[in-house]
């Protein structure tokens, strides 16, 4: 396989590019190597390590399987997931919501779609700043403001959810037309993960499932070209 370009903004993973596991249950793509995908030109961008969009079908999911040394963060997209673990949560993950969990020294969950409708949802590991420690849960409903909805941030401000590495992420749904300006710090890689409709970033558009690598710097503007327009801004170091 050849190398990914790097083109002028950074380095460009467009949606038909991703790796696909396709299952009677599961329609998977994998922005990263993942499971039994692998390319070592695409084990990740900086700490973060998957994004895996995923849709379930009803009834079905991941049974019980273990994690460790991990930063695992569920976005739901629609419909809804139940969530259970080796540290005594169950929760039903609803969409809108953002689930948190740090693995740590090590946990055992499941994830299952028990509606009767199928459920789209990206899940994301991030490598944590110190392996090991006791494993963390947290979820939570954020209603996407206008401009940037910070999801997760080192220090839980903004009331974000906390997250055990310098990394934040935002969610944003733009109106068409209208630029908006990344809220990165100088210098900090940012990658952007478009999960529906499209935006143009300095020229380069970037549609569903498109996920775009980059240097973070002051004043970098999307602009979105369609309704609709649901993306992730992660901020890396």
């Amino acid at each position: 396989m050849t190398t990914p370009p790097l083109r002028s903004l950074g380095r460009l993973r467009p949606a038909a590019e991703r790796f696909h596991s396709q299952l009677d249950w599961l329609d998977s793509w994998h922005s990263f190597s993942f499971s039994h995908h692998h390319d070592p030109d695409w084990m990740g961008f900086g700490p973060l390590r998957v994004i895996n969009d995923d849709t379930i079908a009803p009834g079905q999911g991941f049974g019980m399987h273990p994690h460790q040394s991990m930063e695992i963060i569920t976005v739901m997209v629609e419909g809804e997931l139940t969530h259970q673990d080796s540290m005594g949560h169950r929760e039903v993950l609803r969409a809108g919501e953002v689930q948190r969990m740090s693995a740590g020294r090590g946990v055992v969950h499941s994830e299952i779609n028990q509606s009767a409708s199928p459920c789209r949802l990206l899940q994301i590991l991030v490598e944590p700043q110190t392996p090991g420690g006791d494993p963390q849960y947290e979820h939570k409903p954020f209603a996407i403001a206008e401009g940037w909805t910070c999801l997760l941030d080192p220090s839980g401000e903004a009331e974000a959810m906390a997250i055990q590495r310098p990394v934040r992420l935002w969610r944003s749904q733009p109106q068409p037309g209208i630029p908006l300006e990344l809220p990165l710090q100088p210098n900090r890689q940012g990658w952007l993960q478009l999960i529906d409709g499209a935006i143009t970033l300095d020229g380069q558009l970037l549609q569903r499932g498109d996920g775009l690598g980059f240097e973070g710097a002051p004043g970098q503007t999307i602009v979105s070209s369609s309704t609709g327009t649901d993306l992730l801004l992660f901020e890396l170091q």
